[in-house]
This record gives structure tokens, sequence and C-alpha cells, in this order.
């Protein structure tokens, strides 16, 4: 009796990250890159859904990002700012190089493979559902990062492919404001109508939320008159420009910032963008963040108005997010109402009660007569 051995399966490690697609594209990359494989280890950086890929060629050492996507729109959308948004402008490097895309046969589920940055995030770890969570970095980190951003903002500003972008992504124009309140009001009222014991016990908390709603929808002109005015250019959008999306390494003493996760990429004022990425830097650091994106802005010719009222415009910014937040949440608590739904729509409503102007304001000096 012949005992034959198994054949060595460099892949035997990552099998666990998805089905035979992603296998199959992982073998053909890792055989485009030449040499042997002879070692692959992963490890887990966000979830379920991101690891690192670790592969030994030839004793040389490489990695990859493999991220999965459960919705197959927004896959695509990613890719299509690695591969054509950003390159048609001049921005291929303001991303990780996207190196392989894998899907199930039914579409459901999409893998990317992406080149490895390292560990060089600008801030420290995700926060999760804690909007407060207030980073710090490098100012010389942070210089690179916001001018990476000025630089996309400013040379997206009008071009032609934002039909596409807002198509394929997420519009946050003027008119986000008030489609976001509307959305919100509808679901809301929709929620109170149901006579369910699991809607009326949190009867009280609907009703505070369709109050706020109806805050805003009465202050929908001022604020969209404002972003239209004074929000400068529509542009590409991040669309969720936490630090921990922003990536700033430094390969021979020379430092690239890259922007990733572009899940909710979208177009819009760019103040929609600022007011994220601000929000979780320390209020005394705000301001000259904001001077230097001003001053990289210039550069390229785009300059605000010195009367720009900012947190009004990142106030709009967050209380958009946070409407569309309470439709979707109403929505879920639509189709499954329990416990859970609502007392997800009771954490935005915390998120609410934590807003506050982005920008130290200035005092007011008492003038005695």
């Amino acid at each position: 009796m012949f005992v034959t051995d198994k054949p060595y399966d460099p892949l035997e490690n990552a099998r666990d990250l998805g089905p035979p697609e992603l296998i199959e594209t992982l073998d053909e990359l890792l055989r485009g890159a030449g040499g042997a494989t002879s070692r692959v280890s992963t490890e887990k950086l966000s979830g379920s859904r991101v690891h690192r890929l670790r592969v030994d060629v030839d004793h040389h050492a490489r990695s990859f990002i493999v991220k999965r996507f459960s919705r197959a729109h927004i896959a695509q959308r990613n890719q299509m700012v690695a591969t054509r948004w950003l390159p048609a402008a001049g921005l291929a490097d303001s991303v990780p190089a996207l190196l392989g895309v894998a899907a199930e046969r039914n579409g459901r589920r999409v893998w990317h493979i992406y080149e490895d940055l390292g560990d060089c995030m600008l801030a420290c770890k995700d926060a999760g559902k804690d909007r407060r969570r207030i980073f710090r970095s490098d100012p010389e980190r942070i210089e690179s990062a916001v001018a990476l951003i000025a630089r996309i903002h400013a040379l997206f500003a009008g071009h032609p492919l934002l039909a596409e972008c807002r198509l394929y992504g997420d519009d946050f124009g003027s008119q986000f404001f008030v489609s976001a309140v509307n959305d919100a009001i509808r679901c809301l009222v929709a929620l109170l109508a149901r006579k369910d014991e699991g809607a009326s016990a949190w009867t009280d908390l609907l009703c505070r939320l369709l109050a706020k709603m109806h805050e805003l929808r009465r202050q929908q002109a001022q604020r969209v008159k404002a972003v239209e005015r004074f929000g400068g250019p529509e542009t590409l959008l991040h669309g969720d420009l936490w630090p921990i999306n922003v990536m700033v390494s430094a390969d021979g003493g020379t430092r690239q910032a890259r922007l990733i996760d572009w899940d909710h990429v979208g177009v819009g004022s760019v103040t929609y963008d600022l007011s994220t990425f601000l929000t979780h830097f320390p209020r005394e650091d705000r301001q000259w963040i904001l001077d230097l994106y001003l001053r990289c802005m210039s550069a390229f010719g785009i300059r605000f108005a010195p009367d720009t009222d900012w947190n009004l415009l990142f106030d709009t910014a967050e209380q958009s997010r946070l409407a569309i937040a309470i439709a979707w949440e109403a929505l879920s608590a639509l189709d499954h109402p329990a416990d859970w739904a609502f007392e997800e729509l009771a954490l935005v409503e915390q998120w609410f009660e934590l807003l506050e102007p982005i920008l130290p304001v200035a005092p007011v000096t008492e003038v005695r007569l």
C-alpha cells in the first residue's frame, strides 16, 4: 500500500477568510508575484471584515489587506474610488492600491485585496459608537493628512465625474439636510402609528425625536442657504472622515497620507468631511487645523468668505448625519419591533445631546453702561 503525501497548500491558513472565489484570487495574486510561497498567516484587524494576510515569498515578507463587503454596491463604490474616480483627477496615490477583487457566485458578498500600508493610522483605533472619542496625533502627521484632504477636495471641485460619483455614491449636497430630516419624520410617524406593544413602550422617545426633527425642519431654509452660500464648491467627499480612516506613512523620511474605507463616499460641501475630521481632535487644535486646510485650499485658488459661520455649517452636517441615522434606525424598528431596535434610536438621541460647537466660541464681553 502506497501513501501519497497531500500536496502543500500555502493558502491553507487563509481558507477561513472566504469562499473558493477569494482563495482563487489570492492564489492568482501570489502566483503573479513570482517565486515560491512558503508560509501564509492571517491577523484579524476589524471584527470579521478586515484581515491582514502575511506571506513569505522566497524568504521575502509581503502583506495584504483583505476586506469583506456584505453589500455589493458598497464594494463597487470603493472599487470606483480606487480605479476610476481618484485616478481621473491625478489622485491615484491617495488610496492604497486595489490588487484584486473576488465575489461569491451569487454576488452577495465581495472581497477586496489591498496593498498593506502597515500600522500608520493617523490616530488610535476605532472608538465604535462613542462619538465623543478624541484622538491625538503629531502635528506633522496632521499636516500631511490635511494637505491630502484639501488636495482631493480642490482637484475634484467641478470635476465632470461628480455626476457619476453622485450616482454610485451618496449625495451630501445642500438638500441632504432637507431630505434627511423629512425621511426621519416619515419613519417616526410610521412608528408612532403602530399599535403593537413594542412601539408603544417607546412612545416618549419617538415623540421627542419627532419634535427634534420638526424643529430642524423649521430651520432648513437658513441652513440650506448657508451651505449654498458659504460651503464652497461641490466636490468628492470621503463621507466618513474619522482620523482612523487616514493613514500617514513615512517611507525614507517622506510622509505620505492616504485615505481608506470609502464606504460612504459622496458629493457635497467640504464642510461635511471637515466636521467629522475636526470633531475628533482636541478642541484647542481644531482652529489651527481648519486654518491649515483653508491655506491649502487657497493654494489651489479656492477661498472661503471671511465671515463664514463655520460652526453653523458644521452643525448642519452633524444634524444631517443624525437625522438620517434616525431614519435608518426607525426603518429597522419598523421591520424588527424589538427592544434592540428602539435602543439604537435612544442612542441617536444621546448623540444629539452631545452636539456642541466644533470650533471654540469667543466669549461675550459684558459691557457696563
